[in-house]
């Protein structure tokens, strides 16, 4: 045997090889062993089964679709009406009931001693008490029923007047006197009105509705006065009476011309002298004091209605 191939680089290219087939080696048995393992994991038989030609050829099988059933139509429901029930009535609350304003009645004087109370009533319904110089203070109720009660039937108690007399006098327009027939014939004149202006104006500063609750006041005594003249109706329907004779009253268009056959005056045309004797006061009153009055008398009367019938 020759050593000579045991040289040192002959050892050396050796163990160079032998180093070089160790990894290969390793790796070699790993997959070895993982044959193995596969092997018996399998049961280490593979059954091989030839394939017939008919399951190649054989249909794939049908699938029937499953149907559903079809819902059933849902049909909607009518709307109901809504009905509305009435609320309950809420039962008002109980609350005291709020007491009414107490009517105090007036004391009254007897008839015959009620001149004193009245002038001071009287005083408390105008603001021209200066003026209360024009009404007369003796027996002022007996006064006023009389006189009121003569004028609703066209007469005039001049002697039971509630007022005092104009103290001028009437005199016609002197200065205007024509002569018709042997006589004299003097027109009217405007100014000889003017002495009726206080009157108006007192009337004018009386309250229509103070006025007639104080005439309801003193009602009693007017009832009394009243009865004593032999009356039992309501007086109130003779004063309503006076008061239309004087809204029913209508001034003539033409001048009214007057004569004086006498002492007194007389008008010239028949038909007003005709008059009752009311009707010719209230002509002697003149036109614009007639208006004035007849719209406050209209306004009185109406207030006495609705007093009388309950109407406030």
């Amino acid at each position: 045997m020759d050593n000579s191939d045991l040289s040192p680089n002959n050892q050396s290219e050796h163990e160079g090889e032998q180093s070089n087939k160790g990894p290969l080696l390793l790796f070699i048995s790993s997959l070895i062993l993982v044959i193995i393992a596969f092997w018996q994991f399998s049961g280490g038989k593979t059954e091989k089964r030839p394939i017939e030609l008919s399951e190649l050829t054989k249909q794939p099988a049908q699938v029937i679709p499953e149907v559903k059933p079809e819902p059933e139509p849902i049909t909607p429901a009518e709307p109901k009406e809504d009905i509305l029930e009435a609320p309950e009535p809420i039962a008002p609350e109980e609350t005291a009931a709020t007491p009414e304003p107490e009517v105090i009645e007036p004391v009254l004087p007897n008839l015959d001693e009620s001149d004193a109370w009245l002038q001071t009533t009287l005083a408390e319904l105008t603001w021209r008490k200066e003026l209360l110089k024009l009404v007369i203070d003796d027996d002022m109720i007996r006064r006023f029923v009389v006189f009121t009660d003569n004028f609703a039937q066209g007469t005039l108690a001049y002697e039971h007047s509630p007022f005092i007399l104009p103290k001028v006098k009437f005199s016609p327009d002197e200065a205007n006197v024509t002569v018709e027939d042997k006589e004299n014939v003097w027109q009217w004149d405007v100014n000889s009105t003017k002495r009726f202006n206080l009157y108006i104006d007192l009337l004018r500063s009386l309250d229509s509705s103070e006025l007639v609750q104080w005439y309801f006041d003193i009602k009693p005594l007017i009832d009394e006065a009243y009865s004593e003249l032999g009356y039992e109706d309501d007086f109130t329907f003779t004063l309503q009476d006076a008061i239309t004779r004087v809204l029913d009253m209508e001034l003539p268009k033409s001048s009214m011309e007057l004569t004086r056959p006498s002492v007194m005056y007389k008008f010239k045309e028949q038909s007003l002298e005709e008059l009752p004797d009311s009707d010719k006061l209230l002509l002697r009153l003149g036109k614009e004091n007639l208006l004035i009055i007849k719209s406050i008398l209209l306004e009185i009367n109406e207030k006495l209605a609705q007093q009388r019938n309950g109407v406030s």
